[in-house]
């Protein structure tokens, strides 16, 4: 059938069908990157939250690579306020607008959430406030309990809960002994015949965190964890460099046969192989009554199994006074004798230093959480898409919640416990996360560093080296790392 004109209906229907569908596809996207941000806008300029004016597509992006490229050019003294440097974007939009701002990342805005009951409603409602969801580069280094969500999470967080039992730690105790005494021996041997020595402690810090999970985890396949560790290190840091790229945003990047892309790839195929023929292996010898289950993976294992028989279902810096008192402690504690658990547990200056430590320099600078629908939070309404940034390191380094001192070291806020350092307001420290996806790796963390700074005690005295450079600054994932390293003149004592 033919038109006047000589055209068939088919092309007339083709020709509509296609015009109509570049129209949708049109106003998808310019919805996208511009009238959902403009309204997005307006909605929270009405509850009273200021920002710079969103700028179509690129938002703050341009404004915070700026901030971020200054910041990184320069070095700090170590009596230097460290937030400027770690998160300058969080800190101008704070100092420009106040505490009630937000961020542009591209067409989303990411609102800045610094009241202590807000931040504990946040993180106790995971339902209604998610984790952002990770992009295919960084799934290749933080899969698992991390970016879980819902039914997922919960069936993996308890599954992973009896292995992280104080009564578990204790036998975890053994392992963390061999890799701290495995360090503080290599720098015994490298302190000179006039005792002292120059140690960039930072990369032996990383070894000593990895090579102890390796030996809780994996048990006697503890070599092969480490390998799985060195592994991911490197994919870290090619993930982190592919990151940088101007390419990265372009669909289908990470599949082009670069050198970079084809590492990547034959690293998770690597680190997922050994790890499920490390699960099957174990499985079959647990089976056999071969093996215990007395190391993370076994344990793990052996949670799941009792899930499945109970369901039947498969799918459910410090000063030399303060390093001082501390040593004096864990001598007074332990003597020479090697630290055992009871004793870590009753270290109260030590534990009053780390936990000064994780104020002034958490393990993460910020959390991020998005509504998935209109929410209430507070006296807001934040509607579907919003981002909210929980900027740990300013509420660790705010004067409004800590006092004037809030830049100093000061171990002793600690003395009577985190809530009253905090004045009753829990929310202004949360260096391992809050509520029910509190990390659960928090008290292998803080057992392992009490023992590891204890063995540093009984052993050395230690100062900053010269050579040292004071430069910290965020990593993947928000990790607050020092740029150059961590240098220190050791002492045997």
């Amino acid at each position: 059938m033919e038109t006047p004109y000589g055209v068939s209906m088919f092309t007339v229907y083709s020709s509509c069908l296609l015009l109509l569908l570049v129209v949708a596809v049109s106003w998808k996207a310019l919805n996208w990157v511009w009238f959902r941000p403009k309204k997005l806008e307006k909605l929270l300029k009405e509850q009273g939250f200021r920002g710079n004016p969103y700028k179509l597509l690129h938002g703050d992006f341009k404004e915070m690579s700026t901030l971020y490229t200054e910041a990184q050019s320069k070095n700090l003294n170590l009596s230097d306020d460290i937030v400027p440097r770690v998160i300058p974007q969080y800190l101008g939009a704070v100092k420009k607008y106040g505490k009630n701002t937000y961020l542009w990342f591209g067409p989303a805005p990411a609102v800045v959430i610094m009241d202590p009951n807000l931040i504990k409603a946040v993180t106790q409602k995971i339902d209604d406030f998610r984790k952002l969801p990770v992009n295919p580069l960084g799934r290749l280094v933080a899969q698992g309990l991390v970016s879980y969500e819902g039914e997922k999470w919960a069936k993996q967080r308890k599954l992973l809960n009896p292995a992280f039992h104080v009564e578990k730690l204790k036998l975890m105790l053994p392992a963390f002994y061999k890799s701290a005494s495995e360090m503080v021996t290599k720098w015994e041997n490298v302190v000179s015949p006039k005792g002292l020595a120059e140690v960039d402690v930072w990369p032996n810090l990383k070894a000593l965190t990895s090579d102890a999970i390796s030996r809780t985890a994996f048990g006697s396949n503890y070599e092969e964890g480490r390998r799985i560790f060195e592994l991911q290190r490197e994919q870290t840091e090619d993930v982190m460099e592919a990151a940088r790229s101007v390419y990265i945003n372009i669909p289908g990047f990470r599949f082009l046969p670069t050198k970079r892309n084809r590492r990547m790839k034959q690293i998770a195929i690597e680190v997922n192989g050994s790890v499920r023929e490390m699960i099957n292996t174990r499985r079959k010898a647990m089976r056999a009554g071969e093996a215990g289950s007395d190391d993370l993976l076994g344990l793990m294992l052996q949670s799941n199994s009792q899930e499945i028989e109970k369901h039947g279902n498969k799918d459910f810096g410090m000063t030399t006074e303060e390093i001082a008192r501390a040593r004096e402690e864990v001598l007074q504690q332990f003597g020479t004798k090697d630290p055992d658990f009871d004793g870590l547990n009753h270290l109260k200056i030590v534990t009053m230093i780390l936990h000064e430590v994780l104020r002034l320099w958490p393990p993460l600078a910020t959390m991020s959480r998005r509504t998935i629908e209109e929410t209430k939070l507070g006296n807001l309404t934040l509607p579907a898409g919003v981002q909210l940034t929980l900027p740990i390191l300013l509420m660790h380094h705010d004067p409004d919640m800590w006092g004037e001192d809030v830049k100093e070291f000061k171990p002793e806020r600690f003395a009577e416990g985190v809530s009253h350092a905090t004045k009753g307001q829990a929310l202004a420290y949360f260096p391992f996360g809050w509520g029910p996806r509190t990390c659960i790796g928090q008290n292998f963390a803080m057992l392992q560093a009490k023992l590891a700074m204890s063995m540093i005690l009984q052993r050395f005295s230690f100062e900053l080296s010269p050579s040292y450079t004071h430069a910290p600054r965020t990593a993947l994932l928000a990790l607050v790392q020092p740029q150059h390293g961590a240098h220190l003149i050791l002492q045997k004592i």
